[in-house]
């Protein structure tokens, strides 16, 4: 643990009455790796250094961030709050610190100059490789919906990833402008996992937050790409909310998380049905799921930890469907569709599904995307589907597959 020169400034759990033109977007702009940015639809946040680590022992996650925020303020932090990633595993080391300094300020949406385009990426001939190949996913796609038809599981969700690499270093905060300028009401992340690493991306979902005693989840299952043709989109979006596939599919996500939240909750409201939401490459079935806490010293990180992983990421059973993942993917996930956000020593918080992202490491990306598949699913509609999400990352650093 180290002191830190200067403390950090208190998060706001409310925006002000009337947000300075600038305040959100000059937190962006003065981004460089190394630092933490997180962009959500409540508050923009930018964190340098570190005050304290979080450590890893055996410890449940949640208890051992708590201990560390804890320490922070028995020594002298005004307000502290711990900022970063947790990987898929969750025995696995995080990535998670109180830092040095925190600046604060409403969200992106609330800054008129968010609606300024980013730089376009620069030209790069990015050389890039598929893992594993289209049709060796689209196999491994099949060979799940044949042991669902056997009676073995009923979801697992599958992932592939594109490999990017650059003859030159990356300009990652130029990448940052371009996702948050493109979905700024999505939650936009760049935080440090390792030395010289960054994990960055452009997530729609919220897996749980908590202020005060008011909880809120937002399942995402079930999605569609976006078409350039506006009457296709349409088309799409309305398909989508009379797909029978997606609606099962949602409606499992939607109960497991029901389940897991309800032991923590007072009263709960589950909405009958989804809605849609969007991003600029997928259309989502959406269900936000509201409670209000029986247990007032349960975190934020607690609750999410209790809900990880959720069939919308793993599948169903869990266990098995781990299994089904460890066997199916040639690659260890890290943090992709593990969880990133942050929490305060009261508890409060936001954390979020660690998707459409990529881990950036000097002149090398790599890219992650997954779909989920059911006993109705398809082996070339899955692999589509993961193309399309690749796009939120690849039209950010001007790569096409």
């Amino acid at each position: 643990m180290s002191t830190a020169p200067e403390v950090a400034t208190h998060v706001p759990l409310a925006e002000p009455a009337h947000p300075a033109v600038g305040a959100a977007t000059s937190l962006l702009s003065d981004y460089t790796p190394g630092a933490r940015f997180l962009g959500t639809p409540t508050r923009t946040l930018l964190a340098r250094g570190v005050h304290s680590e979080v450590p890893h022992d055996e410890r449940p996650l949640h208890q051992r961030v708590a201990a560390t925020l804890e320490a922070a303020r028995a020594a002298g932090h005004g307000a502290p709050v711990v900022v970063g990633a947790v990987p898929f595993d969750q025995t696995a080391v995080a990535a998670l610190a109180v830092p040095a300094t925190l600046r604060s300020a409403p969200p992106l949406t609330a800054d008129p100059l968010i609606a300024l385009p980013a730089d376009p990426p620069a030209p790069v001939e990015w050389t890039i490789r598929q893992v594993p190949e289209p049709e060796v996913y689209g196999a491994g796609v099949a060979a799940a919906v044949d042991r669902m038809w056997r009676g073995e599981f009923s979801k697992v969700v599958l992932a592939r990833t594109l490999e990017l690499d650059a003859p030159e270093p990356l300009d990652i905060p130029a990448m940052l402008q371009r996702l948050a300028r493109r979905d700024p009401s999505g939650y936009t992340f760049a935080l440090p996992t390792g030395p010289g690493r960054t994990l960055l991306g452009a997530s729609p979902e919220l897996l749980v937050s908590r202020r005060g005693r008011r909880v809120v989840a937002n399942p995402l299952a079930g999605s569609t790409p976006r078409s350039a043709d506006l009457a296709e989109d349409v088309r799409r979006a309305a398909a989508l909310l009379q797909s029978a596939k997606d609606l099962h599919e949602h409606a499992v996500v939607v109960d497991s998380v029901h389940r897991a939240l309800a032991p923590y909750c007072a009263d709960m409201t589950v909405p009958a049905t989804p809605t849609l939401i969007r991003t600029a490459t997928m259309w989502h079935l959406s269900t936000t799921v509201t409670g209000t806490l029986a247990v007032p010293d349960a975190s934020a990180l607690e609750l999410a930890s209790a809900l990880h992983p959720t069939p919308a990421v793993c599948g169903t059973p869990t266990d098995i469907a781990r299994r089904v993942i460890r066997e199916t993917e040639p690659f260890d996930r890290g943090f992709f569709t593990g969880m990133i956000g942050w929490g305060d020593a009261s508890g409060d918080g936001e954390w979020v599904v660690t998707i459409r992202c990529a881990e950036a490491e000097e002149r090398s990306l790599r890219l992650y995307a997954g779909a989920g598949v059911v006993s109705a699913s398809e082996p070339e509609a899955e692999t589509a589907e993961t193309a399309a999400k690749f796009r939120t990352f690849l039209s950010a650093v001007g790569a096409e597959l």
